[in-house]
């Protein structure tokens, strides 16, 4: 699996539909869907699925009032339930010594815990379909395996970060019943190129995902990861993140080198109708012609984007505000899906 800062043909999407993913909050969604949009179509091509005719018009209307040049945009007809493409649409991997990519299927239920997932899961079968590409179903002791894209980060190099919570909690949604650490990492060398898995703890307070690891810890190269710190001690994420960087500085890279990892602030808790929301700068996409960054009205917000701005160059890091978009339980990373680049034998 490529890192995510390699050049992509394109970035996958579901345009927003399911009104009650933000309750009470949806009409601003669509607009800062069309912000995201805006500046991923400026480096590649946006594919955007959809249900229907009328739901693209829609869409073309707010892309176009916000500026957005269709051309770079292309409108995929395939019905969804939900719009978290990170976790149901297609994981795109290179095969050994071939130059375009083929889909690894993992299998998708809804973070075990909704019950309108069937679309959901049959989407990496259909993009497969439409753009004539192989795709890989993700087997194990012969059972399909559940997996959400944001429940890893790789570093293109033979390293991944997970979490314990999110894949081997036997308790709360529970994946993949009885899978083992070992399991994993077999699935993960076979599918996924990975040789050495850092296994994190928890994820952050409020993750309805049960510890997606998009929201505290993100490789930024492949030799350093960004990982969220809470500096209030009373804070519940403060000891979390504190474990967490523990588990990090002990790692060894594929090449033998330590793991760089540099402190990204947590900004303050965000609530809505007595929640709190999962809102954290970790949850950033790098693009071809940019670095997005949610953001959420906080001081920390302009120190986040700083420390991502140094850590990434030749690329611009852009904010884009959050504060509805997080009501519904994810953000940027959350809601987008790279298609890596054909490699060329140059």
């Amino acid at each position: 699996m490529p890192a995510e800062w390699d050049r992509h043909e394109a970035t996958w999407i579901v345009w927003p539909h399911i009104h009650s993913d933000w309750p009470g909050k949806f009409a601003p969604i669509p607009w800062v869907y069309a912000e995201i949009v805006r500046h991923i179509s400026q480096g590649e091509t946006v594919r955007i699925l959809v249900s229907s005719k009328i739901r693209e018009e829609k869409a073309r209307r707010v892309l176009g009032r916000v500026g957005v040049e269709l051309k770079n945009v292309q409108f995929v007809r395939i019905p969804t339930d939900r719009g978290w493409t990170r976790d149901s649409g297609p994981i795109f991997v290179m095969a050994q010594d071939e130059p375009q990519a083929v889909i690894a299927e993992f299998g998708f239920n809804a973070w075990s815990k909704y019950s309108n997932w069937h679309r959901d899961a049959r989407v990496p079968q259909r993009v497969g379909k439409k753009l004539r590409k192989k795709v890989v179903a993700v087997r194990h002791a012969g059972r399909t395996i559940i997996l959400e894209g944001g429940s890893v980060d790789v570093n293109g190099a033979g390293a991944l970060i997970t979490t314990e919570e999110c894949l081997l909690d036997q308790r709360v949604q529970v994946r993949n019943a009885g899978l083992t650490r070992s399991d994993y990492e077999n699935i993960f060398a076979r599918y996924l190129g990975v040789s050495h898995v850092v296994w994190l703890d928890r994820g952050i307070e409020g993750d309805d995902t049960h510890g997606h690891v998009d929201d505290l810890c993100r490789f930024v190269n492949s030799n350093t990861v960004v990982l969220c710190e809470e500096r209030n001690a009373a804070d519940p994420n403060s000891q979390r993140l504190a474990k967490n960087r523990e588990r990090l500085e002990g790692f060894r890279l594929p090449t033998g080198e330590k793991l760089t990892v540099v402190s990204l602030p947590m900004p303050s808790p965000l609530l809505f109708d007595g929640r709190r929301l999962p809102a954290s700068y970790a949850n950033f996409y790098f693009s071809n012609a940019a670095v997005l960054v949610p953001t959420f009205n906080d001081p920390a917000d302009r120190q986040a984007l700083g420390i991502l701005s140094e850590l990434i160059p030749g690329r611009p890091v852009i904010g884009i505000h959050a504060v509805d978009l997080v009501w519904g339980l994810g953000t940027i990373h959350c809601l987008t899906q790279q298609q890596p680049a054909e490699r060329h034998p140059y």
